[in-house]
């Protein structure tokens, strides 16, 4: 999906290389290949030592030159980053973190140049309910089934809240951008044990398939491991 935006970005800009923002995108797990494939990518990333290995990434990999790191946080983005600016902007892992969730998607929403795409990768509730569930942890997952926010509410846990399919597609209708995508990330693949999974050709081929068709297909996309979303300006 990333792939067909920027390919689109590119001959909306005649050639010129897709500008991508990347928030909370820490070490560059997706800026470096992004910057590889000829994107120039900016990233926002609050913690030094994520935008220190970034800068070790790119420097291996040659593109030091397509990044730009800029450390803060995404409350603040309005300051970072010049107003419809970007032809991809990421939020992955990002909405599960942040004090609003609202406020945030309302500021990357403003960074959107015409025409572009944000992109929203989240942690899903009821995946995580049926993981806890699945291994006998069900205190755990009655906790995590009942939590407004859909977390376990204790001091300390790293997520402040996780997503449902139309929590989160509501969020995005209010930024005012159209929500074009809503397809879930690993349905089955984290479902099936190591020593379960057949690792032939066919097997591994047929997985890719079921995995495909299980992200588009409710009610299995609504029990995914990730929700993600693709929203246009």
């Amino acid at each position: 999906m990333l792939d067909a935006e920027l390919i689109a970005a590119r001959e909306r800009r005649g050639g010129e290389a897709p500008r991508v923002l990347d928030v909370g995108g820490g070490s560059g797990v997706f800026a470096v290949p992004l910057a590889v494939a000829g994107c120039a990518v900016t990233v926002v990333e609050p913690s030094p030592n994520a935008l220190a290995t970034l800068h070790r990434r790119a420097h291996e990999a040659g593109v030091s030159e397509r990044i730009t790191a800029v450390q803060g946080d995404s409350d603040a983005l309005g300051d970072l980053v010049a107003p419809e600016s970007a032809d991809l902007v990421l939020a992955h892992g990002l909405l599960e973190v942040v004090d609003d969730p609202a406020v945030t998607l309302a500021a990357l929403a403003g960074t959107v140049a015409p025409g572009g795409a944000l992109s929203v990768l989240v942690a899903n509730r009821y995946a995580t309910v049926l993981q806890r569930a699945i291994s006998g942890r069900l205190v755990d997952a009655r906790r995590l089934l009942d939590h407004e926010t859909g977390v376990l509410g204790l001091s300390g846990e790293p997520l402040l809240r996780r997503f449902d399919t139309e929590g989160l597609r509501a969020l995005l209708a209010a930024t005012g951008l159209t929500v074009e995508l809503l397809q879930g990330q690993s349905v089955v693949s984290d479902l099936v044990s190591g020593a379960a999974l057949d690792t032939s050709p066919a097997a591994v081929e047929a997985l890719a398939e079921l995995e495909r068709l299980a992200a588009e297909t409710p009610p299995l996309r609504d029990i995914a491991t990730r929700l993600h979303a693709i929203a246009r300006h």
